[in-house]
């Protein structure tokens, strides 16, 4: 049976029923709301841990804290609880826990892979990855890992779901057809639309905020630009047109704006670019590699990872990409941070 790698998915490299946390505190009243946290992997503690900290690196904490590997995770959209993906029961699995670290619940307890979760815009509902049919589908739960419903059904290799702003679809990658293209569904999996469809590798979709577009990689110019479509397959549109490698875009909250990391000045850095593509501009201008660019939720600055100290470290700048900052700062490595909401 085929392996597939969730904690790296292929292009970069998911509740018995939980109490519901009243404020986001401990036993010892220590709040993890106020102020805003990032939640990210670590695996200082000798192996891959789900570590939170404050937006400046402070506080930084071990939330799962157990011999197994933990990671991929994600906050819910009010930012009360955390989903994640564990080793710990002998296969991978999807775990949710509130904030705090309480309540590490296993949703989707079963034999085969479970993983690389995300929450919908509402927080009813969790879209996750699974093999037990045999390949890797794309499926959705309630948050009390209740109704698991597979909603690709194919024989082909379905990965890396986002869920539209509303709610109401997910865009995805697809091997299906051969190559790697960008398909878009109804929640229900109805509607599948291979919204790319040509012979060369799509991926990394992500939708506008307003839900109208979508916003990809693709090498069919012979090497990987940032590209823009609109949800009904019409404009495909080349953003960055230049002779480099730019992956992992994100569109900024106004949609003004869009993020990536491009190895064009010979390592990877950060680039922003009008959500046209002009003003494409370097933010890092460094020798190390800088990638997995991504936006505050009020989009005053950007997230990322770096190797410039040697190690993969946590770093936040400004838009403009001043006060460039290592947030986690330890010698080992620190890797998929995500802003609470």
């Amino acid at each position: 049976m085929k392996k597939f790698n969730l904690i790296l998915p292929l292009f970069f490299v998911l509740f018995t029923t939980c109490e519901e946390p009243t404020k986001g505190t401990n036993e010892n009243n220590e709040d993890y709301t106020t102020p805003k946290k990032i939640v990210f992997r670590s695996n200082r503690d000798g192996n891959r841990e789900v570590y939170i900290m404050n937006v400046d690196g402070s506080n930084q904490k071990n939330m799962t804290n157990n011999p197994a590997q933990d990671g991929y995770a994600q906050f819910s959209p009010d930012g009360s609880r955390i989903v994640f993906e564990s080793l710990r029961d002998g296969n991978r699995e999807v775990y949710i826990m509130n904030v705090n670290g309480t309540n590490q619940t296993n949703l989707t307890n079963n034999s085969a892979e479970d993983g690389y979760p995300q929450f919908s815009p509402d927080g009813s509902q969790i879209v996750f990855l699974s093999q037990r049919d045999g390949n890797i589908e794309i499926y959705t739960m309630n948050l009390d890992g209740s109704n698991q419903t597979n909603l690709t059904n194919n024989s082909g290799y379905d990965d890396y779901p986002r869920f539209s702003p509303d709610g109401s679809q997910i865009v995805f990658l697809s091997l299906r057809d051969g190559n790697w293209e960008i398909y878009l569904m109804d929640i229900d999996g109805s509607n599948q639309t291979n919204l790319t469809n040509n012979p060369f590798v799509d991926g990394y979709s992500q939708f506008s905020p307003d839900g109208s577009q979508i916003v990809f990689y693709s090498n069919r110019d012979g090497n990987d630009e940032i590209y823009r479509i609109d949800k009904d397959r019409s404009n495909q549109t080349n953003l960055t047109n230049n002779s480099g490698n730019d992956r992992s875009p994100h569109v900024s909250p106004d949609a003004s704006h869009i993020v990536f990391y491009s190895n064009r000045d010979d390592n990877d850095e950060i680039y922003i670019m009008d959500k046209d593509g002009n003003n494409q501009t370097n933010l890092t201008n460094n020798s190390g590699d800088d990638r997995s660019p991504q936006f505050s939720p009020d989009g005053s600055q950007i997230l990322f990872v770096s190797r410039r100290d040697g190690i993969w470290e946590i770093y936040i700048m400004d838009i403009d990409g001043s006060n460039q900052m290592n947030l986690t700062n330890n010698p080992n490595e620190d890797w998929y941070p995500q802003f609470q909401p």
